[in-house]
């Protein structure tokens, strides 16, 4: 593009010049050859009515009117033949007198048609050289004689000639002079289309950090900046999509994991029931871990399933009270807590709040949950609701091991475990406190986790409406 726009360019450029040239010179030949028609018509106005007089003159002095012609035209033809000029003279269209020994004449068909005072003016080439030609016939009683004045324009047309020359090869210097700067013109314009070009390339050929150096408040600065944000936004998308993939990769991988070890026992303990002929007690033992391990496979898909839908479901609130809410959450784990020996304490400060009850039970149960998995035996947890900074908060408080900084930036991330090594009595899936967050999300509420290794960690559910 670039090259044709640069030939394109210079071609025009280069035609317009020279036919301008040619149009000014030709303008200004034409101005000068009419300059030089009119003084010749004054000239021979004014030679007529000189000869005239001279030829009544010597008339009167007793010359015949031929020898006077003859006389008169001699030192007429001498004076005037070192201005480039020739004078002939004619009778009734036949060449009477004439510089015949350096240039052959002819007078014009229609100079034997002449009347008096009239005038012809022409343009004719003689032995080589253009002339302007004024052809007049005498006043009466002369009228049979023709008067003619030939004017040499060969030095005007060969000036104009070189005149001409000279533009048309300035025009040439200087459409070279011009080519040059318009190549660097055009270099400098495209330059940035070539960036583009070289960076949407690159970026199609997978490096996406290329982007292209913005100069100037131009219009081409305007574009270029508008190509870096649709760069920084394709870089955004794939980012997000690559990392979408490893997210779900993260989750097939993990949910296998998960999936396997109830699955295991599961089909193990089924097993041994219908083989192995056991005692009742032995078979209700198994049974109850059967259960134990199926309900543990509907909490992975109830937060599976939760986080998969709370983005898109629009909840239905109302007042609950927040007491018995609490006790709901406790009972449902009050099992567990005997078993680890850990103590559930519970605290209101005020009377109701406005949720979705079911989701809020879920994410107190897996506030706890989490609080029994980092407590050792004999450990306590504290589950408040009371008002700070005038706003409804609901935390739980536990007693355990506590987190780092860097484990706190990642807590809620789905599929994160803080210790990917732990076993399954205390381990997840990792989906827990992700679940939490989005709950706390559909519930404009803030969570905030406040924890110090070795001394507990304290959870708010901090609610943003009354």
């Amino acid at each position: 593009m670039k090259s044709r726009t640069f030939l394109l360019t210079l071609i025009l450029f280069l035609f317009f010049l020279n036919s301008g040239i040619l149009i000014v010179s030709t303008i200004a030949l034409k101005s000068n050859l009419d300059n030089v028609k009119d003084r010749s018509l004054r000239e021979h106005y004014f030679i007529v009515s000189s000869f005239m007089k001279d030829v009544k003159a010597l008339e009167g002095r007793g010359t015949s009117l031929e020898d006077a012609v003859e006389s008169l035209y001699d030192s007429y033809n001498r004076f005037y033949s070192g201005q480039k000029v020739i004078i002939t003279i004619a009778l009734d269209g036949e060449q009477l007198f004439s510089d015949v020994n350096h240039h052959t004449f002819k007078p014009s068909e229609t100079s034997r048609l002449m009347k008096s005072n009239e005038r012809h003016v022409l343009t004719k080439k003689i032995d080589g050289k253009e002339h302007i030609i004024v052809e007049g016939a005498l006043p009466s009683p002369y009228d049979r004689y023709t008067f003619t004045y030939y004017y040499d324009i060969s030095t005007i047309l060969h000036s104009w000639q070189t005149m001409t020359m000279k533009l048309l090869i300035a025009g040439m210097c200087f459409g070279g002079l011009l080519a040059i700067c318009l190549f660097f013109v055009l270099n400098r314009i495209f330059k940035p289309l070539q960036e583009i070009s070289t960076v949407s390339r690159r970026i199609a050929q997978g490096e996406y950090n290329n982007r292209i150096t913005i100069k100037g408040k131009d219009e081409l600065a305007e574009m270029a900046a508008s190509f870096n944000h649709m760069a920084d936004e394709i870089q955004n998308k794939i980012q997000q999509i690559t990392e979408a993939s490893k997210q779900k990769q993260q989750f097939i991988d993990n949910l296998a994991h998960e999936l396997r070890t109830p699955l295991t026992s599961i089909y193990g303990y089924a097993d041994y029931i219908q083989k192995v002929v056991r005692t009742e007690e032995d078979k209700l033992f198994a049974t109850n871990l059967i259960m134990s391990e199926s309900r543990r496979l509907q909490n992975i898909a109830n937060r599976l399933l939760y986080m998969a839908t709370s983005r898109e479901n629009v909840i239905e609130r109302e007042n609950i009270q927040i007491k018995e809410l609490i006790c709901g959450v406790k009972q449902s784990l009050s099992m567990k807590a005997n078993e680890k020996g850990i103590e559930l304490i519970d605290e209101c400060k005020f009377d109701t709040l406005f949720c979705e009850a079911d989701m809020i039970h879920v994410l107190l149960v897996n506030l706890i949950d989490n609080a029994m998995k980092a407590c050792e035996k004999n450990g306590m947890i504290k589950v408040s609701a009371r008002i700070e900074n005038e706003k409804k908060v609901i935390s739980v408080q536990d007693n355990g091991k506590g987190m780092t900084a860097e484990q706190l930036n990642h807590i809620t991330e789905p599929f994160y475990r803080i210790d990917t090594s732990r076993t399954r009595s205390i381990g997840g899936a990792g989906l827990g406190l992700a679940l939490c967050k989005e709950i706390a999300e559909n519930h404009e509420a803030e969570l905030k986790f406040i924890s110090k290794e070795g001394e507990g960690t304290t959870v708010k559910i901090i609610f943003t409406t009354p």
